[in-house]
């Protein structure tokens, strides 16, 4: 062949419409050039594209029987997708409403076909195509279509939650070719989890959503494609969900073994007692179970003993993720990070963990504890100082190297070294203690903390205390659900209990949780209120990061300007999950690698051993 020859054939190959990544599953049979299975953020998929099942579900679980599952609250609306879902339905999602793809919990981040068949993307990730199963179907027979997939997308970004809007937002433009095939243009987004993003789009019938109603908390019945309809509710407190036997995606493999249950009732508790003594009494199937101290003493009362109901504990695998006292940073009383470390000092992990929590919880170090991500225990690389040097000071030095990490007491209760540390950063705050009160310019340092249950009051009573040895005073306030989430959503505390789970494969979420245009945006989840040019950036890095070792100094660098900005005080985490179930309840024995907690909220992969 030809030197001239061989130049016009690349010439003509670079005027194809893209290349296919190799971060995509290996090409379907039949199909066009690029249409993959399956697609990951980083290496290729675990599971080829002739995969038979999820390694973490049964294909030979037997279907029927109902199971009882309760969660701890009360719902208001049965639309979990507007601003105001912070009080919706739990058990929606998944069941009734399903998405492009989905995700498999036993790797970082990969995705699998479900509504649509097949996906398509070039090497920038600057488009990204769908190609629908031509078998989808809503509940109601009607076929899921690109015009549904584009009325979804129109709809979320406009009146959707953060999450959505933030996403979608960056999307240039759609075509919709055919009825089965869809393509979002995402030039200039920079973003390589864009496309994943949008293939974890809800899906939502365009025919048979009410747009006048959509930003209203509503009971109305939702319609989606999912393997479960909603047959009746008690407002509030019960939801019972019914198996669809013409369920369109029951024989594919991204779902087989899965969804066993010929129903599932969902009850609410509004304390956790009744939620406890609900399963000791045989009312519900399975809990978590989130107190220590009821772990310990609490599960050996008769059911167990009588081998009706099994308690368990397995090891949690992935991130761990942080849970913590959030500062609103908006408060003036927290805007300076001085007294935010101060307060930090006054955590007493070391005693109440001995005391409260029979010495069961680690201490939370890093946003990715236990994880590779992680950057507490080891120096930054060159990478990462890279990344940080155009933003001197945003991390401390002593977190650069890798030296910090939350404070230690003697576990006394009344540790004096840490409190001394505390009130030098203080006074370097301008805050001093005159006749046992802190003050400032005359005023008190009085603030409150905002909690929804009795552990968390229990703890944050404990956390008051140890303030008030050095004069600061602590409102500590439980407000129902309801208000919990509105002054919550509305940026209405001044302290508060707050959970970052952690994704192992960390993206644009980091957006609703840290980003200064979240810090605005009412109902994210930037509690603190976080506004940081180098926060802003990094999360743009890591998004935009198509090499594993450019993502992880990305992450790292972000975990450290966290951990400077002082913007929360680190609790502990689990390392297990621990909870009890009726032993007539089955599990698969491969537990997923990257799933935190282990299974999903109605325990898809279950079943009932005798239905």
């Amino acid at each position: 062949m030809s030197a001239p020859l061989i130049r016009a054939l690349a010439a003509a190959a670079a005027l194809l419409p893209a290349l296919f990544i190799s971060t995509i599953g290996r090409a379907l049979p039949g199909e066009g050039e690029g249409a993959r299975h399956a697609i990951a953020m980083h290496g290729d998929p675990a599971l080829p594209v002739d995969f038979k099942h999820l390694p973490y579900a049964n294909p030979d679980a037997p279907k029927g029987g109902r199971l009882v599952i309760g969660f701890q609250g009360a719902f208001d609306s049965l639309n979990p997708f507007n601003l105001k879902a912070g009080s919706a339905a739990q058990g929606i999602n998944t069941n009734i409403y399903q998405t492009l793809m989905v995700r498999s919990t036993d790797e970082p981040f990969t995705l699998y076909g479900l509504l649509a068949e097949s996906i398509q993307t070039d090497d920038a990730r600057s488009w990204v195509a769908f190609r629908l199963n031509p078998k989808a179907r809503f509940s109601d027979g009607k076929p899921v279509t690109s015009a549904d997939v584009r009325f979804s997308w129109e709809l979320l970004r406009k009146r959707g939650r953060p999450q959505h809007r933030a996403s979608f937002n960056r999307v240039r433009e759609v075509a919709t070719p055919d009825a089965q095939t869809i393509r979002f243009d995402l030039a200039e987004s920079d973003d390589r989890e864009l496309p994943m993003n949008i293939a974890l789009m809800p899906i939502l019938p365009a025919h048979a959503v009410n747009l006048d109603r959509f930003d209203d908390s509503t009971l109305e019945f939702p319609l989606g494609s999912g393997p479960y309809v909603l047959k009746d509710i008690k407002p509030g407190e019960i939801l019972r969900l019914e198996r669809n036997k013409d369920y369109w995606a029951k024989d594919l493999p991204i779902h087989r073994g899965m969804f066993n249950f010929d129903e599932i009732r969902i009850e609410y508790f509004r304390d956790v007692a009744s939620f406890y003594e609900a399963l000791r009494a045989g009312v519900i199937d399975y809990r978590d179970e989130t107190n220590p101290t009821r772990w310990l003493t609490g599960y050996d009362f008769p059911a167990i003993q009588q081998g009706k109901i099994v308690k368990q504990s397995l090891p949690l695998g992935g991130a761990k993720g942080m849970q913590g006292f959030a500062f609103n940073t908006r408060r003036d009383i927290f805007k300076d990070v001085r007294v935010r470390e101060a307060l930090n000092y006054m955590f007493d992990f070391q005693w109440i963990n001995k005391n409260l929590y029979g010495g069961l919880y680690r201490r939370t170090k890093s946003f990715f504890d236990e994880t590779e991500l992680a950057s507490t225990g080891s120096p930054a690389n060159d990478r990462e100082r890279a990344l940080l040097a155009q933003w001197p000071g945003a991390v401390r030095a002593d977190i650069l190297e890798g030296k910090w990490a939350p404070p230690e007491s003697d576990g006394s209760g009344r540790d004096r070294s840490n409190a001394r540390k505390a009130l030098a950063l203080l006074r370097e705050a301008g805050w001093t203690i005159r006749e046992g009160v802190l003050q400032r310019k005359g005023e008190a340092f009085l603030f409150e903390v905002m909690v929804q249950d009795r552990n968390q009051e229990r703890l944050a009573l404990n956390f008051a205390e140890s303030l008030r040895r050095i004069g600061i005073e602590v409102r500590v306030r439980t407000v129902d659900q309801v208000q919990y989430q509105r002054r919550r959503q509305k940026f209405d505390f001044d302290m508060m209990m707050g959970l970052w789970v952690a994704s192992n494969s960390p993206g644009n979420e980091q957006r609703n949780r840290w980003s200064s245009a979240a810090a605005k945006m009412e109902s994210s989840f930037n509690l603190a209120g976080a506004a940081s040019p180098a926060l802003d950036e990094l999360i743009t890095q890591i998004v935009a990061s198509a090499d594993k070792q450019d993502f992880l100094a990305a992450v790292r660098a972000f975990d450290r300007v966290l951990l400077s900005g002082f913007y929360i005080i680190p609790l502990f985490h689990a390392p297990d999950q621990w909870f009890a179930h009726a032993s007539g309840l089955k599990r698969p024995d491969h537990l997923p690698g990257y799933a935190s907690p282990l299974f999903g909220a109605t325990l898809d992969t279950w079943w009932r051993e005798t239905p």
